[in-house]
């Protein structure tokens, strides 16, 4: 990833962090000299140097993917700046963005309690703090099954690099002025974009 040395993340707790919170990754390798890529939800093990998934079995790209170096890309906020909300015109259109790029290896794991356990981490993650779904509550059998319809993978010895492009390349003052416009946008990537700038220039 190009990244200029203003949008450089320094500490892996923030990319960390970025990838807690933005567990939907996008997935590359190669297939046949092809670049491949699958959507999917990855999660960090308990001591952060593995990223654990798993590929529906009918998906192609698991089968010659063991042992391949890959890219796990974690997108977090972004959004469009406007020139017009600087205090002059005279400047060109961007994007601000944050995004984590982790490097690893693939080894497939079979249907065992660590792919379980990460089914159960998922639903722990994402379900609704009110709601009371559990796997527990699910027939044995259709748990058991998940076999046959899924394989499981680790990515490890990873490797990360990660960006923060917030306008750090622009003064404080129009820094100020771009918060102030996202923060009248009504949107979520809008909103958090602000969020992260004005933390940025504390």
């Amino acid at each position: 990833m190009y990244i200029p040395v203003a949008f450089k993340m320094k500490e892996m707790s923030e990319m960390i962090e970025v990838i807690q919170e933005n567990g939907f990754a996008t997935l590359f390798s190669t297939h046949e000299g092809i670049p491949v890529a699958t959507h999917l939800p990855l999660l960090l093990n308990d001591t952060k140097d593995c990223l654990i998934g798993h590929f529906a079995k009918g998906n192609p790209q698991w089968k010659d993917i063991e042992n391949q170096k890959v890219l796990a890309i974690f997108h977090g906020p972004h959004c469009y700046i406007s020139p017009s909300w600087y205090e002059t015109n005279q400047a060109v259109p961007t994007w601000n963005y944050v995004a984590v790029h982790v490097y690893g290896e693939i080894e497939l794991i079979e249907y065992d309690d660590e792919l379980l356990n990460s089914f159960n981490n998922i639903i722990k993650k994402y379900e609704h703090h009110t709601s009371t779904y559990s796997l527990t509550q699910v027939d044995e059998r259709l748990v058991s099954n998940l076999n046959k319809g899924v394989q499981g993978f680790k990515i490890k010895n990873l490797s990360m690099e990660g960006k923060k492009k917030l306008s750090q390349n622009h003064s404080i003052e129009r820094q100020q002025l771009v918060i102030q416009k996202l923060e009248e946008i009504e949107q979520n990537n809008e909103q958090q974009i602000a969020h992260l700038m004005k933390q940025n220039i504390k």
